[in-house]
């Protein structure tokens, strides 16, 4: 079976995000003086081939934990669905 994985990719708690802290300095000069707690993190698709959506979201997961992610300092929150056109 196929099936589509999302991959949500952010830092982990009180580690710096040197990115969010830039976006945020810059609010106030363009007049976004409302929002504030910015975090930059990454959202990975892919398709997955697998007997079973278990088996789908363990090889994602091993793939998050040898490539896609550090994870000293970043988390990633695995979404499996089934492919749609299937």
């Amino acid at each position: 079976m196929n099936y589509t994985a999302q991959v949500q990719v952010s830092r982990k708690a009180g580690i710096a995000d040197p990115e969010g802290f830039t976006i945020e300095r810059a609010l106030p000069a363009l007049d976004f003086r409302d929002v504030t707690e910015v975090t930059v993190g990454k959202i990975i698709w892919m398709q997955v081939a697998a007997d079973d959506e278990t088996q789908a979201a363990a090889r994602v997961r091993e793939l998050c934990d040898r490539l896609l992610t550090n994870p000293v300092i970043e988390d990633a929150e695995i979404a499996i669905s089934l492919r749609e056109d299937t």
